[in-house]
């Protein structure tokens, strides 16, 4: 499931996922982020991975779907989590956005939300 972390402020957004997403989670959650996107045309993005067990199958379409269609309204993505193909995530991103994607280890939190709001 998502859930929107109470630090979020206007453009700067966190979120958290945990469990295991579902087609009905992004269906739920996508249009908030949507109205986000709208409202300031690019939001940097928090998300918070601890507890997360993956995606079923449908739910892995929908993220990319979306990762695709909104790539440029990300100014600055920050994946905090403690698995090495979160790392390689970040890494990836960068190179399919017009922003800046960082990886933070879960000790890092703290400074994953001061990187995203700089």
């Amino acid at each position: 499931m998502f859930e929107m972390l109470p630090q979020s402020n206007g453009k700067i957004v966190g979120i958290r996922a945990t469990g295991k997403l579902t087609d009905a989670d992004y269906q739920e959650f996508m249009p908030e982020l949507e109205l986000l996107i709208e409202e300031h045309g690019s939001i940097c993005l928090l998300v918070d991975l601890e507890g997360f067990d993956g995606w079923e199958p449908l739910a892995a379409w929908d993220d990319f779907t979306f990762g695709m269609t909104h790539w440029h309204h990300f100014d600055k993505i920050a994946i905090v989590g403690d698995a090495l193909w979160e790392k390689l995530a970040a890494q990836a991103t960068n190179l399919l956005m017009k922003g800046e994607a960082r990886y933070f280890d879960l000790s890092q939190r703290n400074d994953a939300w001061v990187w995203v709001q700089a």
